[in-house]
Parts: C-alpha cells; structure tokens; sequence
C-alpha cells in the first residue's frame, strides 16, 4: 500500500506551485529599532509583484519577537498620526508594487526578545492570504536614514528576490 500512496503524494506535490504569489519579488528589506532597549522594531522593503495573480500579504512572523503585526500611519480626527494593526493585510497587485517604508505600513515587531542589532542579520516569515508562507532573511541596519516619502523607489534591488 505505500508504493501505491508515495507516488501518488509526490505527484500531487509536484502539481501544485512552490509559492502561491509566483512572481513576487522582495526588495531591499531591512529591520531596525528605535534603540538598543526597545521592546518594538519594524520592518520595511518593497513588494513587487511580476505575477499575473494579485497576492495579499495578512501576516508575518519572526523569532526575534512575541509577535508581529502588519500596521500602517493613520490621522485620527485631531491630527495626530497613529499606528495601527491592518487586520486585512496588504495588497500586491499583479503587475504592481506594495511598499512597506517608514511612515506608511509596515511589519511591526511586538515584545522583542532580544536586541535588533546593526549588523545582524534576522528571520521573517511572510505568511499570504493564499496559504502560502514565504521565509526571508534581513539585516537590521540601525543607520538608515528615512526615505523620500511612503511611495520611494529607487529602482535599485540590495535584497534577496524570490519567485
């Protein structure tokens, strides 16, 4: 019975596709924290989806904190510019960008468990509304200086890219 069953999962395995965003690329991603005795970091890079598919990122998690969150800035009534958790997640549109950059959304990391360092290199794992997860590895670079708005893009890609 199992050489009947073994062929049959590895077949199965092999129909269904490695990732289901096929086509999203990860862009320059890097963590940091406000400072060495922060309890909270963030992460930012840039989405770009080559697909023909629209993924949707609702989650993310890493060994470096309790929990992670996806948030964005928000302007409450007063004025003031909150952060807050996007329960929904984010869009990457098929043929489009998504940019997770300081100011905008972001991963937000809760309860850090140990320091982010400058230098270090950090584990996130991605988790899409498609079921899929996709892991990704990070330096926590503490010297970056905040880019030109929410929408910046150089065109240049220092991360790692995944298809």
């Amino acid at each position: 019975m199992k050489r009947i069953v073994l062929p049959a999962a590895i077949a199965a395995a092999f129909a269904l596709p490695a990732f289901a965003c096929d086509g999203l690329h990860i862009i320059d991603p890097y963590a940091r924290a406000s400072t060495t005795m922060s309890q909270s970091g963030a992460a930012f890079m840039r989405l770009a989806n080559h697909g023909t598919q629209d993924c949707r990122i609702i989650g993310a998690r890493s060994d470096v904190a309790q929990r992670v969150e996806l948030h964005t800035h928000i302007e409450d009534d007063a004025g003031v510019m909150r952060m807050v958790e996007v329960e929904e997640g984010f869009m990457v549109p098929a043929g489009g960008e998504h940019s997770l950059a300081r100011g905008s959304d972001h991963l937000m990391f809760l309860g850090l468990v140990r320091p982010l360092e400058h230098g270090d290199d950090i584990n996130v794992t991605l988790v899409f509304e498609a079921g899929a997860d996709l892991e990704i590895t990070m330096p926590v670079d503490l010297e970056r200086m905040p880019e030109h708005g929410p929408g910046h893009a150089d065109g240049h890609s220092h991360g790692h890219s995944h298809d």
